[in-house]
């Protein structure tokens, strides 16, 4: 462990940004000048004791913006500003992370509390972090019996909605094999709108998104192309619906599998406290942020150097405002994970954090095109809806197709070559600086191999450049 006290570096301040107009703004409040009362109590992430950063920033309004960081949290730094950006963090809590990295003379540790308007948000975060770490701690054994038993109903309920759900789209792909793949050429999502709400009130979103991939298919377009990717949705959303209508009878491993896919996830303070965690230096290889009009996910992709182990760490944010989680790409973590229950578990769920991140003194290992394909298929056979599957490819050469679309990455030995995914030609500027940064030589690059292609995630040079 670190020890107590010790300073992030710049880079692991400016990774936490949510876009480069932040790391921008944030950088230009890096200097002494806009902030008062500037102060910290010690403390790494993750490393325990009370470790804060806070001060006041001025702006334009006649009050200072109040600026609090949390240092202390096992799920990552917290960030509290009276500012109105919708942005996490903003640009005042960068600023100030990076002012108090450059040491003593720009923000003095203090033996004093805090001021009493950030001691009063720290203290709320803490004590909610305390609860969720011991949940049921201050009720009582028969308070405690009577709230398992309500959650055990409602779970049995859940399970009914979910299965009737699933009878009622096994009955609707009937009726459409029934009737023939021509019957819905062209229909577009207006007759699946209902049905995949349905679904939702059946409290099966995983249903639901399936429902919206067949209305997907059927609006492709004329040509043999939309019947045979509709009928391969029909085929996945039957098995998954016989899956869950049987999921009793099932192995464990692929009975969890089958209820992540339905919409049934565990809890992640559950998961925590009773599963057994694995500890790994993790890289952090990539992050991503995608947006649905309701909900903003964040997907942060891990490498254990120990284990080898592949693993991804979901966060959420309402509409409009980042997921609070931030890893920094490119560091690794010395950190325990615990992963969810599935037949090739992927997911995961950040546990205690043992040091702050530390560079990676090198890329983890990866393989050739074949190697990536082989990973994609011994992951689809135990989890037949995967979508795709995180690899790295040693030594691959980016190839763009004609007029800037259909790339591919070649083997820089051999003959063997992967489609990138169509769906990246929507905005092909990753791919464009993936190609600059080659120059037409072999690059490590991390990314996801699926049905649909290989989807490029980061790549590395000798600056360890992400994408």
């Amino acid at each position: 462990m670190n020890p107590q006290g010790e300073r992030w570096t710049a880079e692991q301040v400016l990774a936490l940004a949510p876009d480069a107009a932040s790391r921008k703004a944030g950088a230009k409040l890096a200097a002494p000048g806009p902030w008062s009362g500037a102060g910290t109590d010690g403390g790494t992430p993750g490393g325990g004791g009370a470790g804060a950063v806070w001060g006041e920033c001025a702006g334009s309004g006649s009050k200072p913006y109040r600026t609090v960081v949390d240092l202390s949290g096992q799920g990552g730094p917290g960030f509290h500003c009276s500012c109105p950006s919708r942005k996490f963090p903003c640009k005042h809590a960068l600023g100030l992370l990076l002012l108090w990295a450059e040491g003593e003379g720009a923000v003095p540790s203090s033996a004093a509390e805090p001021p009493d308007w950030a001691g009063q948000w720290l203290a709320r975060r803490r004590q909610r972090a305390g609860r969720a770490a011991e949940p049921g701690a201050e009720a009582g054994p028969a308070r405690s019996a009577a709230g398992a038993e309500a959650a055990r109903r409602r779970a049995e309920r859940r399970a009914q909605r979910i299965a009737a759900g699933a009878a009622e789209l096994e009955q609707r792909l009937a009726d459409l094999l029934r009737g023939g793949l021509a019957s819905v050429e062209g229909a577009g999502y207006g007759q699946w709108d209902e049905t995949a709400a349905r679904m939702v009130d059946a409290q099966a979103p995983g249903l639901a998104s399936r429902v919206r991939e067949l209305a997907s298919a059927t609006g492709a377009g004329a040509g043999a192309a939309w019947a045979s990717r509709l009928l391969e949705e029909c085929a996945l959303l039957h098995t998954l619906n016989q899956g869950y209508l049987r999921v009793e009878r099932l192995p464990e491993p692929l009975a969890a599998t089958v209820r992540s896919r339905v919409g049934i996830t565990s809890d992640a303070s559950a998961l925590l406290a009773s599963a057994t965690p694995v500890r790994d230096h993790w890289l952090v290889l990539a992050q991503r942020d995608s947006d649905d009009g309701r909900l903003v996910t964040r997907r942060i992709w891990l490498h254990g150097r120990r284990t080898g182990r592949m693993a991804v760490v979901l966060s959420y944010g309402a509409a409009g405002r980042v997921p609070e989680l931030s890893l920094p790409v490119g560091l690794a973590l010395d950190a325990d994970l615990v992963f969810h229950p599935s037949a090739r578990p992927l997911r995961a769920v950040l546990g205690t954090r043992h040091a702050a991140p530390a560079p990676c003194p090198e890329p983890p290992p990866g393989g050739d095109t074949t190697a990536a394909l082989h990973a994609y298929g011994e992951a689809l056979r135990d989890d037949p809806w995967l979508e795709a599957w995180p690899v790295v490819l040693s030594a691959v050469v980016p190839v763009p197709g004609a007029d800037g679309r259909g790339w591919q990455v070649a083997d820089a030995e051999g003959e063997s070559a992967l489609p990138v995914d169509p769906r990246c030609d929507g905005d092909s500027t990753g791919l464009w600086r993936l190609a600059a940064i080659s120059g037409g030589a072999p690059v490590r690059v991390f990314g996801e191999c699926g049905h649909r292609g290989f989807t490029p995630l980061a790549t590395w040079d000798p600056d360890v450049v992400a994408l």
